[in-house]
């Protein structure tokens, strides 16, 4: 499963959470580290870059907060990152540098590369989003099945079982997620692609893929 694999989705140089994800093959073997890292990092942060706003919530004085958002710790809000009005960031997150968390947004025990958008309307759980990752207007990632059944990513007739009853989605660099469309648990969409507006997602997306429907993907060109 190569497009699923943490060296085919993300350039590490574009987070401040590269050390979460040595050793791990698949980005969702980091999902339970999250909060941990956070706790480790957050204490190392240089203070004239970042202040500690609550408990364990590292702000950096670049980025700008709303006053009516809401964050719980333990987080990291990068430089020049932005979290717009009523923004709802429940903990174990990531925001990285020049990122977009958007107005009503929910997100919670995610990694946001840098340059990440999800603007408007999204939920965002135990996901990683790659760099300049962008989730349209209403878009939310699924990360439990409806059946309560722990999570198994597919691509064809390959599956691998991850163990993790909550799995929301995988985004690579540069994918585009059209507006108000659902990317279902175990979701992982390779680099570059891009998905239709109110698409249904489950299953591994080829890099450099438009995914139009179930069954219709075609390689961009």
């Amino acid at each position: 499963m190569e497009t699923a694999k943490i060296s085919n989705l993300f350039n590490l140089e574009e987070t401040i959470a590269k050390k979460l994800f040595n050793g791990a093959v698949y980005p969702w073997e980091v999902l339970p580290k999250i909060s941990g890292f956070i706790l480790e990092l957050g204490e190392t942060l240089d203070p004239e870059e970042y202040e500690k706003r609550g408990e364990n919530v590292w702000v950096a004085k670049s980025a700008k907060v709303a006053l009516t958002a809401f964050i719980n710790g333990p987080a990291i809000i990068g430089k020049e990152a932005e979290v717009r009005h009523c923004a709802f960031i429940r903990g174990n997150a990531i925001v990285g540098e020049g990122a977009v968390v958007g107005n009503s947004t929910e997100l919670k025990n995610v990694v946001l590369f840098n340059k990440v958008q999800v603007p408007h309307y999204n939920y965002v759980g135990d996901s990683v989003l790659g760099f300049k990752a962008h989730m349209g207007a209403g878009s939310i990632t699924s990360n439990v099945k409806s059946d309560k059944t722990l999570v198994v990513v597919k691509d064809g007739e390959e599956q691998i079982a991850t163990g993790l009853k909550k799995f929301g989605a995988m985004l690579g660099d540069n994918v585009e997620v059209g507006c108000n469309s659902v990317l279902n648990p175990g979701t992982v969409i390779g680099r570059g692609s891009q998905v239709y507006p109110v698409s249904c997602v489950r299953g591994v997306i080829p890099a450099g893929s438009i995914y139009k429907k179930k069954g219709d993907i075609v390689e961009k060109r």
